[in-house]
Formats: C-alpha cells, sequence, structure tokens
C-alpha cells in the first residue's frame, strides 16, 4: 500500500555533516569493530539507527532553555520547574530525576527485588532485565501470544497476558512476585502499544495480589497517541488526559527521558504517594547518581527536560512521528518485506527470521542483517532477538527469543523522508541477496548486556 509522507512540523535551524564510505571501507570498519554496530565510530556511520535514546534533535526552546538552566548543586530552579511539569503530566506527587533510565531501573529495583523473587513484565528491555538480574531475581516476560506472529495485525501487541500473570502470580507466589512492569510502548515486542483497557486488568490484578505495579514509560506519549488513534473509549481524549489515565493505574513509573521528552540524556523515577518509598529512592539517588535536586544532571538538562516533556505531547508531532514509520512500512509492504505489523511508534522493526530462514536464532539473523545494513548503506541498526537476549542466567545456555528482529530505531526530528527512502532501498538490495547472507558466532562476550560489547565472527 501506499502512505503519503507525513511533512515534518518543523523548520530545519542547524545541519550536521554526514558522510558515506567505500563499500570497501564499511567492510573493514565492521570487521575492526568485531562485527558489533556499538563498536563502529559515529563518524563512519552514515544514517544512525541504533537508537531513538538521547538521538534526538532538541528545539530552539529547548536550547534557550540550556542557557537558562540553574546549575545550583541542591535546590535549583530548573529542578522544581522539571518536577511541576512532572506532577502536571503524570501526576505523581514524588518525582526525582536521575541520569537516564537505566539509573531509576538500578534505585527502584534494589528496593523490590532480591534473590527467590521475580519481577513479570509485557516484556523486560535488555537494561531492565540487567536490573532485575543485578538485585539477584529473575525476569519473566508475558507479551499477548498475537505479538509473537510478526505478521498478525493486532492494535495493541504490546499487551500484558492477563490470564497468564495471574497463573505466574499463583505458581510463584505473590509474596515472591516482587513487581509488575509495564513497558510502554513495549520495546522488544517491535515498539507495540499498551491499551488503557489492559492496563486496567493489570492493575486490578496488582491490587488483587498487593503487587506493585511500576510503569517503564519511556515512550509514554507515543504509547497515548496509538491509544487515542485505536482505543474507541479515548478518541476524542487529549493526549495529556490520556497519559493522566495510564499512569493513574501505576503505583511508580521508571523513564529514560532520552526518548519521548526529545532530549540527549535524562531519566525520571516517578512514585505516586508512597514516601517510605520515595524517601528510600532519594537514599539511593544520592549514593548512586549525586543529590536528589540534580540526580546526575545539570541544570541544563533539567531546563531543556521539563520543555520537551510537554513538546512530546503535541499531537502535530506525534502525527508526523508515527508517519515516518508508516511511510517506511508501507514501502516495505510493496517490497514483501516482514516486519512486527502494524508499525510501532519508535522503529521499525524488520522479522530477520522471514528474511534469512537459512539462519538459526543462534547464529544470529538479527544481527546478521543489521551488518548487512551497515555494509550496504552505512545503515547502523540493532537486533532485538536472541544475540540481544543473551544466556540462562542460570545454566549458561542461549535463550532463544520470542522473536529475530532488526531494529530500525529512528530518532525524533533528525532524518527525512529521503533518508527512509534509502532505508527501503538497502533493505530491498538485501532481500535480493538474502539467501548468500550468513550467520554470526560469538568470540568473546562479557557476563551481562553482553550485545554491548560482545565480539563476534562471520561463520564460513
Amino acid at each position: 500500500m501506499t502512505f503519503k509522507y507525513v511533512p515534518e512540523p518543523f523548520r530545519i535551524k542547524m545541519v550536521e555533516p554526514i558522510k558515506m564510505l567505500t563499500r570497501e571501507e564499511r567492510e573493514q570498519k565492521i570487521k575492526e569493530a568485531n562485527y558489533n554496530t556499538f563498536a563502529l565510530k559515529g563518524e563512519d556511520v552514515y544514517i544512525d539507527l541504533l537508537t531513538d535514546s538521547g538521538t534526538n534533535a532538541m528545539s530552539d526552546t529547548q536550547w534557550a532553555g540550556v542557557m537558562r538552566g540553574d546549575e545550583a548543586y541542591a535546590g535549583g530552579r530548573s529542578y522544581y520547574n522539571l518536577v511541576e511539569a512532572c506532577q502536571d503530566i503524570f501526576g505523581y506527587k514524588y518525582i526525582q530525576p536521575v541520569h537516564q533510565g537505566r539509573a531509576a531501573e538500578k534505585v527502584l529495583f534494589g528496593l523490590l527485588l532480591e534473590p527467590g523473587k521475580v519481577s513479570i513484565s509485557n516484556m523486560h528491555f535488555d537494561t531492565t532485565r540487567a536490573h532485575v538480574e543485578i538485585a539477584g531475581a529473575r525476569a519473566i516476560d508475558c507479551v499477548v501470544k498475537e505479538a509473537k506472529d510478526p505478521s498478525h495485525i493486532a492494535p495493541f501487541k504490546g499487551n500484558m497476558d492477563v490470564e497468564r500473570l495471574e497463573a505466574l502470580i499463583d505458581e510463584h507466589g505473590k509474596e515472591n512476585v516482587g513487581v509488575v512492569v509495564m513497558t510502554i510502548t513495549n520495546n522488544s515486542a517491535g515498539g507495540q502499544p499498551v491499551s488503557i483497557a489492559n492496563m486496567r486488568e493489570v492493575s486490578a490484578i496488582c491490587k488483587k495480589y498487593d503487587i506493585p505495579l511500576c510503569i517503564d514509560a519511556a515512550r509514554f506519549a507515543e504509547n497515548a497517541y496509538f491509544i487515542k488513534q485505536r482505543e474507541e473509549e479515548f478518541k476524542n481524549s487529549s493526549i495529556k488526559e490520556i497519559i493522566r489515565e495510564i499512569f493513574s493505574y501505576g503505583d511508580m513509573f521508571t523513564m529514560s527521558a532520552k526518548k519521548d521528552a526529545i532530549v540527549n540524556m535524562g531519566g525520571l523515577l516517578g512514585i505516586k504517594e508512597n514516601e517510605e518509598l520515595y524517601q528510600l529512592a532519594k537514599g539511593r539517588t544520592i549514593s548512586f547518581e549525586g543529590f536528589t535536586t540534580y540526580g546526575g544532571l545539570s541544570g541544563r538538562d533539567l531546563e531543556a527536560l521539563a520543555i520537551g516533556l510537554y513538546e512530546g505531547l503535541d499531537e502535530n508531532y506525534l502525527a508526523y512521528r508515527s508517519g515516518q514509520m508508516q511511510y517506511l512500512a508501507a514501502r516495505l509492504d510493496e517490497a514483501g518485506i516482514a516486519y512486527q505489523s502494524p508499525v510501532g511508534g519508535h522503529g521499525v522493526f524488520v522479522d530477520a527470521k522471514a528474511l534469512f530462514p537459512h539462519i538459526p536464532y543462534n547464529e544470529f539473523p538479527g544481527q546478521a542483517l543489521a551488518i548487512e545494513l551497515y555494509k550496504e548503506a552505512g545503515i547502523r541498526t540493532c537486533d532485538i532477538g536472541s544475540y540481544m537476549l543473551g544466556n540462562d542466567p542460570d545454566t549458561g545456555e542461549q535463550l532463544k527469543a520470542d522473536f529475530e528482529f532488526t531494529r530500525l530505531a529512528i530518532p525524533r526530528r533528525v532524518y527525512t523522508q529521503s533518508h527512509i527512502d534509502i532505508m527501503a532501498d538497502a533493505l530491498i538490495a538485501i532481500k535480493e541477496r538474502a539467501s548468500e547472507v550468513k550467520g554470526y558466532r560469538i568470540t568473546w562476550e562479557p557476563p551481562i548486556l553482553r550485545h554491548f560489547q560482545a565480539h563476534l565472527e562471520p561463520i564460513k
């Protein structure tokens, strides 16, 4: 199907030069990087889709806020501006800034989890799973069944399987479930949204068993936009009203603000009303991040974040943002290239298993496609599959992921239609020689979050 590109709701005021290396140079660079796209130098990348986290373009208003940032060590004006914005948008009483999302997880999960406990989520992302395991607990994913079929069209493939959630609580015992985590949008499932109806059901189960419900809120505004488009009850609600409704069902949230708050650095921990938990979190923040009123951030970061939270709610911006994904997905539809459909909010998750059916999960088809995209067009992406999932923390055996995706995560307000056409053209070119592509083996890996650092080699 043809999808008309949604024009940018902004003018470009500043540009950053990029360059395309030759094919021979790119092949040498990825080899020197041990076939790990995280190890490539940014200057050797033409279009960088490794992540949409912290890679966004800030607005003129945000840059003006950078100049106004209050750099007081304690009690700076920018901290109070941020707290006021968060209380207005999310409705939570206690707000703690941290330097990014994984810092919020480190501060919070050490208070909720310990050896013998589990965390149940619609899907844990990589750092979330890591912090569960660092606390000595185990992470269990509980996404709805329809999410596991990339070709299946459903409006809310990010949802929690509530029937299985309750069965898992019964199986492990409610006293051993330290937290339930709702990731919005569900990144590991392909940037898929969660419905408010599902949030209500999950919240009711958590209340029934007295288990805290934490929202992983990195892409909260994109999720709210999907709800407005797809959930009949909220078609006439504002994005802000939808957000307040979503967060009313949680007890706390962690957020990488480097996504929907459109900043280059920052994170948040929100606690609805549990003052005792907040005081404990403040103590851990001082130990790990810095004093509570800056949380590891400069005053200018806090100021830009307070502004960006509101900019990310603009419906014209969200329509353009979603439209970029839909345009790329439409081009892939025309070429017969499978992806997690319908397309998600922050990127296109190409089904590498469908593209490379001859590459088994333990030879990492998602990583193989990421490497081919760099060779083909200087595009940097990453695997969201078995390579990222890693090994069983108890047995050391390679885990098999539900998906073998290559994620094209598109930074906010950065790339134009012509760049997206290059992405599509590169994937089409790779499809034409897909049978020639080989898998990879790991030659070295760290014990946790291996995909950031591991070394690989092609299987000959």
